[in-house]
């Protein structure tokens, strides 16, 4: 037999073992590679949607008529470099783009780097204008001119004008959070995978023990035992993750379509075809994941550490733990962070063993029952041994815990805020070259809108708020809404003055979103001074609102305290007809400012396409935290059924020592239900406090604002409901293994589970 059938024979007895390794190693490749694929898709999608769409500029008629191809064969015919846009709403809630290559030929981006409806189209949203006018005919469609960067005003022949082009309201850095989550998630999929390879990895190698030493007895030096090992983990590491990765690209590309569309929906962003990624980063890096986790000799110790050590070892872990904590509540800076969330997790998976073994020990010299007495000394091994699977059931529950509080808050939120910002059920636009008086008199005669108050004009536009003798001035989004009525007077605010609806109505202060807040320390009450051109105000803040997804700084104030050179972005009115049509309104409209046609939204369409698609938003986040704690707890049973299995012999003492099968069956579950329901204890304070993190500390670090903090203790228990059932599972198969006989040990040392 030559040497490597003689090392590798462990196998061929346990094929099993292998088949579990095997398949724990190319579910984890796929859960990251799926994580990884897609996030990387997605933040190539944000780059090439913001250079598609970013600071362009768009033709429109002066007369207020939509424009036509006759336009665009005008515009051309004039020298203009000019584009097609026809946006077409799709039946299931996306929207595809239809443009002309050809005709976006004459466009330059920045850097250089080609546009994304440029050249050959690369799929949806992007396809030919022909494809999208055959969609047009049966679905709701716009069409827009886009035009050069390179033109001015003077360019354009009579009748038209430029406008600022935007595919939809900006959502700012709301998709980055949602890509940072899933960046997290990712890594601590890899960390469970190497906590997990490295369990199973662990107990072959203690079962292979007397083997090794054979081998070293008939002549075969360590190194070379060693060197053939780290040959064997590469195979495998090699045969089993390229099926992970070719696995884990077909999940992302299932979860595609409804990724893409929470993609496109809320964050106004599509998912772009064809950005297929490379192979070889998830190929470095989950063999780097497997081999470390086998291999690496400085994790030695770690891992030693959690299957015991002296108390000197503890104190020190100990520390860590707590200066983790500490830095988590006071760093300001998003890598420190990071860091004190890491150590936390390390602390906390050396403690969690430890301390469950301590607790077993100390409850077993204090109990006068025999059985219960047995039952915690031999859950304290269990402890230690199964250290490893342990921990990774832990991270798996905590990270399940916090990430269903954050989609399930972050949900709640979402719904809210939307309902706010859309309380009204129509938007208008107001045309450039109209007045918005003549409409604001128009709205105030009619009975049902008047005495409803269910309408207001809006105003956007740009601030400064002058900086200190060190510091810069800032660029704020100025929000006019006027008159205050019902539509805003029900928002929430996170700190206000008395009556702050009333005095802002009255141009008395002003509110500031939570983001101009903590970014220049402004709070409740304070006096904050704001250039609206060369005119300078000094007004109170009245309220502090949440404005979720959006880096920039907002102030919200009445439109009566905007100075005559006010310089207004754009305006437009919501309004709630009641009792009247929007078609009785827009036709009012339309005779006041003498236009054809107006931009209506229907506020209450968008709120239900953007609640509908969200429901799919965290579709992979649930799906990847619920496959890594599926595979977490398959471990975790099938390390306990091997373990128990090295302990059978033990067990089967109980029946000798008078126990009847049922008693000794009963006794195994206690104990493994025990095991189980103790880690989950330990996952639930690990679980909060990342949900803190995430909506308290990364969040309003990265983006500048957070998230309210919520638990659903009804999650809590279900969480131990599953703890129980691996519990009961591990019991289970372990009463089968009483039913068969077993040979006594040599000594006790010789099995994995030594330890009496």
């Amino acid at each position: 037999m030559t040497l490597p059938a003689a090392l590798f024979s462990h196998y061929r007895r346990h094929p099993l073992q292998l088949l579990a390794l095997a398949a724990m190693i190319v579910l984890a490749t796929m859960l990251w590679t799926g994580v990884h694929h897609l996030t990387s898709q997605a933040r190539a999608s944000l780059d090439q949607s913001e250079s598609a769409v970013a600071e362009r500029q768009q033709v429109a008629r002066t007369d207020g008529s939509p424009v036509t191809v006759d336009d665009f064969v005008e515009l051309r015919r004039a020298g203009l470099c000019v584009m097609p846009w026809l946006e077409v709403s799709e039946p299931e809630g996306g929207r595809v783009v239809g443009v002309d290559p050809l005709a976006a030929g004459c466009f330059q981006t920045p850097g250089g780097q080609e546009s994304p409806w440029g050249g050959e189209l690369n799929g949806r949203p992007f396809v030919d204008i022909s494809e999208a006018a055959e969609l047009a005919r049966e679905q709701g469609s716009e069409l827009s001119l886009l035009v050069s960067d390179d033109h001015s005003k003077g360019d354009l022949p009579p009748g038209y004008q430029l406008v600022p082009f935007s595919v939809g309201p900006a959502t700012g850095e709301l998709g980055d959070s949602f890509l940072l989550n899933l960046d997290a998630l990712g890594i601590l999929v890899l960390l469970i995978t190497a906590l997990l390879v490295r369990s199973v990895y662990l107990l072959g190698l203690a079962q292979r023990r007397d083997s090794f030493a054979l081998l070293h007895r008939f002549g075969v030096p360590h190194g070379r035992v060693n060197r053939l090992l780290v040959v064997e983990i590469l195979l495998l590491a090699a045969v089993c993750v390229l099926p992970g990765i070719w696995l884990g690209r077909w999940l992302a590309a299932g979860l595609g379509s409804g990724f893409g569309q929470a993609l496109e929906g809320l964050f106004d962003q599509p998912l772009y075809a064809g950005q297929g990624g490379s192979w070889l980063v998830p190929l470095v890096t989950m063999m780097a994941v497997i081999l470390v986790a086998c291999l690496a000799d400085f994790l030695r110790p770690i891992f030693r550490g959690l299957m015991g050590g002296n108390r000197r070892y503890g104190c020190l872990v100990l520390l860590v733990l707590i200066a983790g904590l500490a830095l988590t509540v006071w760093v300001t800076d998003l890598l420190w962070l990071f860091i004190a969330v890491a150590m936390v997790f390390v602390a906390a998976g050396i403690l969690a063993p430890r301390l469950i073994a301590s607790l077993a020990d100390w409850r077993s010299g204090h109990d006068r029952d025999l059985q219960a007495r047995w039952r915690h000394r031999e859950l304290a091994v269990l402890a230690r041994r199964l250290a490893l699977p342990l921990v990774a059931l832990q991270f798996a529950m905590a990270m399940v815990l916090a990430v269903q509080a954050l989609v399930t808050t972050f949900e709640s939120t979402f719904d809210r805020w939307l309902a706010q910002r859309l309380e009204a059920d129509y938007y208008v636009e107001v045309p450039e070259s109209a007045d918005a008086a003549l409409a604001l008199d128009w709205l105030a005669e009619q009975p049902g809108l008047s005495a409803s108050g269910l309408w207001h004009r809006v105003i956007r536009g740009r601030a400064t708020l002058p900086g200190g003798e060190d510091e810069e001035e800032t660029r704020v989004d100025v929000f006019a809404i006027g008159p205050v009525g019902p539509l805003v007077t029900g928002w929430e605010l996170f700190e206000s003055a008395p009556q702050p609806w009333q005095r802002l109505q009255q141009g008395q202060g002003v509110m500031v979103n939570e983001q101009l807040a903590r970014r220049q320390d402004i709070a409740v009450g304070q006096t904050v001074t704001v250039l609206f051109g060369s005119q300078s105000f000094e007004l109170p803040v009245l309220a502090i609102y949440p404005d979720y997804g959006r880096p920039a700084g907002e102030i919200l104030i009445h439109p009566s305290v905007l100075p005559a050179e006010f310089e207004t972005g754009f305006q437009s009115l919501s309004v709630s007809p009641g009792n009247l049509s929007i078609e009785a309104v827009t036709d009012g409209l339309k005779g006041v400012w003498q236009v054809e046609a107006l931009t209506v939204r229907d506020n209450r369409a968008i709120e239900e396409l953007a609640s509908a698609i969200f429901d799919q938003t965290f579709l992979l986040t649930r799906a990847m935290t619920t496959l890594t704690l599926i595979l977490a707890a398959i471990a975790l049973l099938m390390m306990g059924w091997v373990f128990f299995s090295t302990r059978a012999w033990y067990f089967r003492l109980l029946v000798v020592w008078g126990l009847s099968r049922r008693q000794a069956t009963a006794q195994l579950v206690r104990l493994s239900v025990s095991l189980s329901g103790a880690i989950a204890l330990l996952a639930l304070p690990l679980g909060v406090w990342l949900t803190w993190v995430l909506v308290h500390r990364i969040n309003p670090i990265a983006f500048g604002w957070s998230l309210p903090m919520a638990v659903y203790p009804r999650f809590w228990l279900e969480l131990g409901v599953l703890s129980m059932l691996i519990g009961l599972s591990i019991a289970f198969l372990m009463s089968r293994q009483l039913k068969s006989p077993t040979v006594a040990p040599v000594n006790a040392n010789a099995l994995a589970g030594g330890e009496r």
